[in-house]
């Protein structure tokens, strides 16, 4: 589907939000120069961000040889946005302000019996309560918060069509949600938020084209092309975890054989381990973090079995990125969520080493693949994202109707503001 001046419009306008947050202050002749676009049409943007609260003026510097030029820098005290990571073990949450910056986190995890909707909604809403109360943050201030859902989520509907592990189908997630939290609330999955998030400050920033590995309990590829998150007709872009690597090979928990996560998801590792060492101090056979987590800490040690089960690790891994380089030519490959980031740089090297068996040889020379650089939760991050997007979406649309035309609206100091679309409120 072509894109239209308005995708265009709101494309810039996050792109110079991007740049903005990530070097401030900034002229507007930096962050022309930066994205590539024209000073009227930066001047323009900007103008509007300030309008809407999201900016401040914050003085001038110094050119050579011409007039001032003023900077601006984000207002991290204007608003907070929250980011909920929701996975098949656990519940993080995060608020952020403005800039970005974590103020408050949360966790709670989730055993096998409480997978119900209504207790994790529970478990969510306490999450979110929990980081607003520790960051002392006026709930008014609040302008959204994202939530990232396991398996198949309806971004418009707010609902979690498919959650494989839960066996949740078609659970209206949202407003259940609404019914406890009174903020704006946007939907979607972690492969999504992961993307989103390296795109506006990860190691997708300023790429093009870039496939994003989430490596938890569940695996997929989130998939941003021409800088923009590649969503495909039903919001279901990346899963690629659950594509064939073996043919008839282990039984994957979505019902099919063979499938890349059943190799190197979680489950996965745990069962590479088990297979070389059924017994030992790595194996925690009912807890997946605590597993990695030794695996992590054993490779720091060089220990022999740890080495093997990354190593095999890295090769179905390794076999599996290299069908994403042929087919995608991607600029960047990143190895993200908490599985990567347990087994940190061992596992890069080995992945690295099998890829470079098996890509094409042209393709991938332009690619490059590292671990995500993001210090926090990347989802949470991720989450938080959309419901920046959101409050931006909304402080948009009210510069469309025939009252407001050619203005900003602001972004109220003290009240959340309405939202309509992808939002759900109370």
């Amino acid at each position: 589907m072509p894109r239209t001046s308005r995708d265009i419009r709101t494309a810039n306008r996050h792109a110079v939000l991007r740049q903005i947050i990530a070097h401030s202050p900034a002229s507007r002749q930096e962050l022309a120069a930066a994205t590539g676009l024209s000073l009227a049409t930066v001047a323009t943007l900007v103008g509007e961000l300030v309008e809407f609260g999201l900016l401040t003026d914050v003085g001038f510097e110094e050119s050579a040889g011409g007039r001032p030029r003023g900077l601006v820098a984000v207002d991290p005290a204007r608003g907070a946005l929250i980011g909920v990571d929701v996975a098949e073990t656990y519940v993080h949450a995060e608020i952020f302000d403005l800039s970005l910056t974590v103020l408050a986190r949360a966790d709670t995890g989730l055993r096998p019996g409480e997978t119900e909707p209504e207790r994790v909604v529970a478990h969510i809403a306490a999450a979110v309560a929990s980081v607003v109360e520790r960051s002392g943050v006026d709930p008014a201030r609040v302008l959204g918060a994202g939530i990232s859902m396991p398996g198949q989520v309806d971004r418009e509907a707010g609902s979690s069509v498919y959650a494989v592990n839960w066996g949740w189908h078609d659970v209206p997630l949202l407003s259940l949600l609404a019914e406890r939290l009174p903020y704006p609330l946007y939907l979607d999955n972690p492969l999504h938020a992961s993307t989103v998030a390296e795109l506006w400050f990860g190691a997708a920033r300023g790429r093009s084209d870039a496939v994003v590995v989430n490596l938890g309990t569940g695996v997929g590829a989130g998939i941003a092309v021409g800088g923009s998150l590649h969503r495909g007709v039903t919001n279901t872009a990346g899963e690629w975890g659950h594509t064939t690597l073996v043919l008839d090979g282990r039984l994957c928990h979505c019902g099919n054989r063979g499938c890349i996560e059943a190799y190197v998801g979680a489950p996965g590792i745990m069962r590479h381990l088990r297979e070389l060492a059924s017994s030992g101090p790595l194996l925690h056979p009912d807890d997946q973090t605590a597993t990695i987590g030794a695996l992590g800490a054993a490779l720091a040690d060089g220990d022999r079995v740890a080495v093997q089960v990354v190593r095999e690790t890295a090769r179905c891994l390794g076999a599996a990125l290299a069908d994403l380089v042929g087919l995608l030519n991607p600029e960047v490959i990143v190895l993200s969520s908490w599985v990567a980031a347990a087994l940190g740089e061992p596992l890069l090297d080995e992945v690295r080493t099998a890829v470079s068996r098996r890509a094409p040889a042209r393709p991938l020379a332009a690619t490059e693949i590292v671990l995500s650089p993001i210090p926090t939760d990347p989802v949470s991050l991720g989450a938080a994202t959309f419901a920046l997007e959101g409050a931006l979406a909304s402080a948009g649309r009210k510069t469309a109707g025939p009252k407001t035309a050619g203005r900003g609206t602001a972004l109220p100091k003290n009240a959340v503001p309405k939202t309509a679309g992808t939002a759900v409120r109370r």
